[in-house]
Parts: structure tokens; sequence; C-alpha cells
């Protein structure tokens, strides 16, 4: 898919891990994940959606599934710490070098703890932000665990 290049599918090409790009129109109207979900026909349970919160002011990644919030508390404690706050839109685009809407737990500027929602691990893949508004990713959850060097634990709330 020419054009298509981000941080995240550049380092997925060059790992050779397998996966799939899916793109869709993105309408600014929406809600990123949810979108991407229903324009992909795909169930929502299987779309993850990346966000970043500071726990004890160290930024950290979080994985959900799209219907799902991040829990602040099981995330801190799934890195060992104690409080959690979700990081302002501005100093997480800066870091990760994405822009909101568009934030791929792969390829990030700078590289953060990462935790992947134990729920990922229920299907034989997923989907995550290409990094851009958009773009897609599908591989395994295993796939994007071990090239994020991702904790996994329950750290969605529904």
């Amino acid at each position: 898919m020419a054009g298509q290049g981000t941080p995240a599918t550049v380092l997925l090409a060059k790992r050779k891990i397998a996966h799939k790009l899916h793109s869709y129109e993105h309408d600014p109207r929406e809600s990123y994940g949810l979108e991407a979900a229903a324009a992909l026909g795909v169930a929502p349970e299987r779309v993850f959606k990346t966000l970043l919160a500071e726990v004890d002011g160290v930024l950290t990644v979080g994985v959900v599934p799209v219907d799902a919030q991040l829990d602040l508390k099981a995330l801190a404690a799934a890195v060992g710490g104690k409080k959690a706050k979700m990081a302002e839109v501005a100093l997480a685009e800066r870091t990760t070098g994405y822009v909101a809407g568009g934030i791929s737990p792969l390829g990030q500027r700078k590289r953060l703890r990462t935790v992947v929602d134990a729920s990922a691990q229920e299907h034989p893949t997923m989907f995550c932000s290409g990094g851009r508004r958009g773009l897609e990713i599908e591989l395994a959850a295993a796939d994007l665990v071990a090239l994020a060097d991702a904790t996994v634990a329950a750290i969605a709330a529904r």
C-alpha cells in the first residue's frame, strides 16, 4: 500500500511481522475507535485504542478495546505504580510523534512502558492504530506485545 508508511508500519516491515493494513475514510465528527470498528466491519472488542497516562509522573501507554475505558488504577498496578492520570493530549502527541486519534503503540518516537489489555489475547488477531487517523493494523496480540515489550494485564473497564 504505497504512501501508507508510518513509523509503526515501517517497524512491522523491518521485523517481518505478519500484519494487514486496513484504511478507511475518517470522519472528524466521529469517535476514532468505534468509527474504525464500524468502518472495517469488525467487532469493537477486537479494535484497540492507544491511550497515554502518567503513572507516578511517568508516561505509560495503555492499549484497551475501543468499547471500554482505561482503568487507571489497574494500569498503575500493572506497572508497579500507585497513581495514574490521563496525559495531556499535547504531551502524548509530542512524546509519541503521532497525532491524537492516530497514536499507535508501535514505532513511537520515545519508547514508553506499555500495557496491553488481557482481552487482546482472546482473539486470533487484533487491530490497533497504524500511526495516523484512518489506518488500522491487524496483527496477532502476541506480536504487538513482543514488539512493544508490553506487559499484559486486565486494564479495561466496561
